[in-house]
């Protein structure tokens, strides 16, 4: 379906616990952050211990005493962030400016241990929200914190805004509106089967930008991870430009002030999509990944997501003649 950003009317209903671990994984660590997760714990055993994990050194070329030394100082460092690093992105950051005077393939060796991003990967990034709506801005609304699991792949996700804030419910479509109550109607009925084919009917209505690969493409699996680093647990800012020719809702998309689109551009994870977007800045972001040949573009040749979609559409027409 491309790059959709889809959204429910509603309360915002926290998971059961079962659910919480299922998409955090053990000891509520997340998949995409378990990296962040290992280098703390093992900050916290070398306080105790004074040992360096075992196997870093088939990743890196000093010696133990070297590691060692490696280890105090990202021990302090990490102590004086505030707050501590949370992501991939902020861990790598902190070792590689912690140990910047050190060998490139040792903090890069460090880096790879914990799969961490390595220094050409990580990219600067517009740092506040803009000030003012960008021209053609017809409305914006606000989400309610992004569930990891209800992120498809690399540019679509599934969110919820509320219907009881007048502010936002204001800006959903009322077609969206009206299956929202119906829907509720439904599951007070315990109609379940009706609930689900209104549930249906509602994530159709979607917001378009960027296009990334799909989840059966090479990097389409990476593609969906990043999105998942970016936008989990965070509530989004979604500025809507208008409607395209399939009925879905164009917008700019930003969290934390950031905007999604130029960071999955410049991390090599999205094509820019001409055909709905001409702003040359997303442009100039997808040139710089090429020429960094990150994400996607370590491939001389990577299919663009339309093609693959066509061809694949079309394969599966002859299969059923």
């Amino acid at each position: 379906m491309g790059n959709v950003l889809r959204f429910l009317c509603g309360q915002w209903c926290k998971p059961t616990k079962d659910e919480d671990l299922e998409s955090q994984g053990y000891h509520g660590v997340s998949a995409v952050n378990v990296g962040v997760a290992a280098l703390a714990h093992d900050l916290f055993h070398f306080e105790i211990t004074s040992q360096v994990p075992e196997g870093l050194s088939k990743h890196v070329v000093s010696s133990k005493k070297a590691q060692a030394n490696w280890y105090r100082k990202l021990l302090e460092a990490w102590r004086a962030a505030k707050p501590p690093p949370k992501t991939p992105e902020e861990a790598a950051r902190l070792v590689i400016e912690t140990l910047k005077r050190h060998q490139k393939a040792d903090v890069e060796g460090l880096l790879a241990f914990y799969g961490l991003p390595l220094p050409h990967t990580l990219v600067q990034h517009t740092a506040e929200a803009p000030t003012s709506l960008p021209e053609g801005v017809e409305y914006e609304f606000q989400t309610f914190p992004v569930d990891p699991r209800a992120i498809a792949d690399g540019d679509g996700m599934t969110v919820y805004v509320s219907t009881t804030d007048p502010r936002e419910s204001s800006c959903v479509p009322i077609e969206v509106q009206v299956a929202a109550v119906q829907r509720s109607q439904a599951r007070a009925e315990k109609n379940y089967t009706e609930a689900d084919a209104i549930h249906k009917k509602i994530i159709e209505f979607g917001y378009r930008g960027i296009d990334a690969p799909e989840n059966e493409m090479p990097y389409g699996k990476e593609a969906k991870e990043e999105l998942t680093k970016i936008v989990q647990g965070k509530c989004l800012r979604v500025l809507v430009y208008g409607v395209d020719q399939y009925g879905r809702y164009v917008a700019d998309i930003y969290c934390n002030g950031i905007f999604v689109q130029e960071l999955m551009l410049k991390k090599g994870f999205a094509w820019h999509y001409v055909a709905y977007d001409q702003r040359p800045e997303l442009a100039r972001w997808e040139k710089e990944a090429r020429d960094k040949r990150v994400g996607l573009w370590a491939s001389s040749n990577p299919e663009k997501p339309w093609e693959w979609k066509k061809k694949n559409n079309k394969d599966k027409g002859q299969m059923r003649r």
